[in-house]
């Protein structure tokens, strides 16, 4: 299970978990700039009885090119169409690239990720394109895919919105307090309520007529 720590993923890591999967979870340090959410990873899997949590150290910040992981402001003004400066070059790509090398050695075929390509900022590597595409290389690269044993990658959350996520949080009986969600957190540790993720979530929420416990510096349209 690729685990970051938001909301999405923790509801996909409940969901392995319900289907009877037992959970090895991989958190990626990338220096992001809302690092919270690697407290909130390790809380998730705590939770949800991991048999490993592996956070492994990746600093995207020698690479810069985003607003997580440069000195670039978030922005704040709103979900738009273009693909936002919080996009993180080859994000997925990458991540799944590692959760894919942790996987063969530990003899798993089945690989969770949280993406989803509805209430979401408009990044390419969320898209079931991508995931399908990424599910191909993985058979191509790797001795158990050369041998037959093919991976299969689950995004089960891939055409859902927000609020459905949030529903299903509740009927797994999960905390979404647990989960962390902000680009931006304020130095005294609230949610900024203003990125494209906060917006998200609140929206989520909202329409779905449930309460978000998280605690935000602003809720401004």
């Amino acid at each position: 299970m690729l685990l970051s720590g938001g909301l999405d993923s923790m509801v996909a890591a409940a969901l392995a978990r319900e289907q009877g999967f037992a959970i090895n979870a991989l958190t990626i340090d990338y220096n992001q700039r809302h690092r919270c959410e690697i407290d909130a990873a390790a809380a998730i899997a705590r939770h949800l009885g991991a048999i490993r949590h592996v956070v492994l150290p990746l600093d995207l910040r020698r690479f810069g090119g985003s607003a997580l992981t440069d000195d670039i402001a978030v922005p704040k003004d709103g979900v738009g169409p273009e693909i936002p400066i919080t996009y993180v070059p080859a994000r997925n790509l990458v991540f799944l690239s590692l959760t894919l090398a942790w996987a063969e050695p530990l003899g798993a075929h089945d690989i969770f990720i949280g993406v989803n390509a509805l209430d979401y900022s408009g990044y390419p590597d969320c898209r079931p394109e991508f995931i399908a595409s990424f599910a191909e290389t993985a058979r191509l690269a790797t001795k158990e895919g050369m041998e037959g044993s093919a991976f299969t990658f689950h995004a089960p959350l891939q055409h859902w919105g927000k609020a459905r996520i949030a529903e299903e949080a509740v009927r797994l009986g999960l905390d979404p307090a647990m989960s962390w969600s902000c680009y931006d957190p304020t130095p005294g540790g609230l949610a900024c309520g203003l990125c494209d993720s906060c917006r998200l979530r609140r929206a989520g929420f909202a329409d779905a007529g449930l309460i978000d416990p998280t605690r935000y510096a602003a809720t401004g349209t």
